[in-house]
């Protein structure tokens, strides 16, 4: 160690959830004590379990707890550490929070305060980086932000152009706007978002390029005047400007652009004096011409995909750097190696316009890591996902000699993820990675988009084998089972083993009913296997099968399939590789009858808070027009009027909590609608 240098002992994670688990991973590795910050929502969470000590920052709202900035620097002080690691979101690009740390002499694992500041406003950002010489999209990054003077702007551009909040990041405060008619709304609702998330309605407009590739730079600087860029992540498959799979290095990108855009981006670093590890975004066009989009100056997300790729730990690299050290190597002492890919995994619902979800793990079952395989998560097995904070629950990462081989195994690994309790991304994943435009690399950011119809739409479910298979979980698991290996044959009511049984019951999937008639086939002696005749409109077939903890091996025909299985009261969850469902059991007598009504559409789609009511009561509306609009997870909802009409009573105030479900307000039809 070079002379002078701070020695990083005692580390305070500013964070929650994966990354805050993934840095003390890194510190624990290096003998560095670690300490956990959380809130009330936390307590129980993994990475205080993890943490060397642990202290509470407040409520579960962010405001109350992770963005306490003067609390976490008063634990810090009191309890001896020397640095502060603020991982992403949060208070990871707050310059104050950067300036706070360095007044108190606490390293910040960071950047410099006046680089956050110069990339922390999207607009400032564009005019150093003209001065630069680095390529920008085309746009207004001006001041005046009067709505006259953006839609102008607009207007001069040409449509489609793109709203960004210039404070913003992660997707909010973001909207393409398509036509002149689109502006106004498109406007007021990206302003209202980027308020709520960042404090800061300052907007910014951008031609929209219709068929770029979204490709990002990973830089590092030191104290000591060195740069280098570990290389490119093409994150072009994206929801909701949110990413949704990521991969390194980009396809089909030539040795020539990567130098071109690699050196770009380690101009815009040195623009700014950076420090620490830091990720310059770019568009990148059909022709190879790039732009600079922003620079986020912290550690990435899907940072992991650069890790396997290059073999570096990069959480290292930032703590190396933060104690005053040169980098670990030289731009050509790196190396690409192979092909990775990052599948995040969120609690949310892909075929309801990726709503988040909330709900308990009632089944975590991640896939086996390796060296090849990764997984950084922040929960356990039994864990809430609340609608306090972001929703995801895991990162899945796959490393291989190729492409091929990386997406073979993200699809394995996909396979062998089994959560149950509440709804998640997967098997939509699965879908998006699956696809023949994705394994041939025909990315855009409008990858999601262009191939809805593929991706939205779900296999026909193969009833013959999947009514047989829940049924028999089902009586399988009428006794709690730990370790002992149970059989229907054991547990079920008052019934024998060699005696003739038939009980009936209704089986529910994705809201469609299922009647099923269940016959035990009587054993001729102790050591036969017994089985089930399973009867349903379609067909009939013979079943074995047992639990043992979470697994229910299924035997039909003569063929063994094993499955991850869960129960939550009546609602059950199988997995396999090839199978992913849910269902419930219910009597005959309870079956939900209810029609269709214009109800359905005035009630909250998920936990969240009313942000606004955007009509007076009594005020006519037409078919389509937005009149509520919910929050959760800092991303907001639109809910639209039914039909023509008025809304007669709002049963929740701009607030207030809500929980998924429940009647939002009351809604009139017009005589010719009624």
């Amino acid at each position: 160690m070079a002379r002078g240098i701070a020695m990083i002992t005692k580390l305070l994670i500013a964070n929650r959830g994966e990354i805050a688990c993934r840095v003390m991973k890194t510190a624990k590795s290096l003998g560095i004590q670690t300490v956990a910050v959380y809130s009330d929502a936390d307590i129980h969470a993994r990475h205080v379990q993890m943490a060397d000590e642990a202290v509470c920052l407040g409520a579960a709202p962010s405001k109350d707890s992770y963005l306490k900035a003067s609390d976490i620097i008063d634990h810090a002080k009191r309890l001896g550490v020397d640095a502060i690691h603020p991982g992403y979101g949060f208070l990871s690009e707050n310059a104050g929070f950067a300036t706070a740390c360095e007044d108190n002499n606490i390293i910040f694992v960071g950047p410099p305060a006046s680089a956050i500041e110069a990339m922390g406003s999207k607009s400032a950002a564009k005019h150093i980086m003209e001065k630069a010489g680095v390529p920008l999209v085309p746009g207004y990054h001006g001041d005046d932000q009067s709505p006259a003077v953006l839609k102008k702007a607009a207007d001069d551009m040409g449509y489609p152009v793109l709203l960004k909040a210039a404070a913003g990041g992660g997707g909010k405060g973001m909207r393409q706007v398509w036509s002149e008619e689109e502006f106004s709304h498109a406007l007021d609702a990206a302003k209202r978002e980027s308020m709520a998330s960042f404090g800061d309605d300052h907007m910014l407009v951008e031609k929209y390029l219709t068929r770029p590739r979204h490709v990002e730079f990973q830089v590092f600087c030191d104290k000591h005047g060195n740069g280098v860029y570990l290389f490119e992540r093409d994150c072009s498959v994206q929801r909701r400007h949110q990413k949704i799979i990521e991969e390194a290095p980009a396809p089909n990108m030539s040795q020539q652009t990567r130098e071109k855009m690699g050196e770009a981006a380690l101009l815009a670093a040195k623009a700014i004096n950076y420090v620490g590890a830091g990720t310059v975004e770019f568009l990148l066009d059909e022709d190879d011409s790039f732009y600079f989009m922003e620079m986020n100056t912290r550690l990435q997300v899907e940072h992991p995909v650069t890790e396997m790729i290059t073999g570096e730990d990069l959480v290292h690299w930032q703590l190396l750097v933060a104690e005053g050290n040169v980098l670990p190597k030289s731009q050509e002492d790196l190396t690409l190696t192979g092909h990775a890919f990052e599948a995040r995994i969120y609690a949310e619902d892909p075929d309801n316009d990726f709503l988040p979800a909330t709900g308990r793990l009632a089944l975590l079952k991640p896939p086996q890591e390796s060296d090849v395989v990764r997984v950084d998560t922040g929960v356990v097995q039994g864990d809430e996902v609340t609608v306090y904070y972001d929703p995801m629950i895991a990162k899945l990462v796959v490393w291989g000699a190729n492409r091929d081989i990386a997406l073979k195994r993200l699809l394995s690994a996909l396979g062998d993820y089994h959560i149950s309790g509440l709804t998640t991304n997967i098997d939509f994943l699965m879908r998006v990675a699956g696809s023949k435009p994705f394994i041939n690399a025909e990315l855009t950011t409008t990858f999601v988009d262009k191939h809805s119809e593929l991706l939205f739409t779900k296999k026909e479910k193969d009833l013959a084998t999947l009514l047989p298979t829940m049924a028999m979980s089902a009586l399988a698991s009428r006794e709690t089972v730990d370790t002992q290996r149970q059989s229907p044959w054991d547990t079920a009511g008052s019934w024998r083993a060699n005696m003739a049984y038939r009980e009936s019951m209704v089986l529910r999937i994705d809201d469609i009913e299922h009647n099923v008639t269940v016959s035990h086939t009587p054993r001729t002696n102790d050591n036969d296997t017994a089985t089930f005749t399973v009867s349903y409109a379609s067909g009939t077939s013979t079943i074995s099968g047992y639990i043992d903890g979470q697994t229910f091996i299924a035997i039909a025909d003569g063929t063994r399939t094993r499955y991850s299985y869960s129960r939550n009261d009546n609602t059950f969850g199988l997995f396999s590789q090839s199978a992913y469902f849910h269902f419930d059991v219910i009597t005959p007598d309870l079956g939900d009858d209810a029609s269709e009504s214009d109800e359905a559409n005035l009630t909250a789609p998920m936990n969240g808070t009313v942000v606004a009511t955007l009509v007076a009561v009594g005020e006519k509306v037409k078919k389509g027009t937005p009149i509520m609009i919910m929050e959760a997870m800092k991303m907001e909802h639109s809910i639209s009027a039914p039909s023509d009409g008025a809304v007669s009573e709002f049963f929740f105030s701009s607030g207030e909590l809500v929980d998924g479900g429940a009647t939002l307000l009351a809604f009139d039809k017009t005589d010719e609608e009624a």
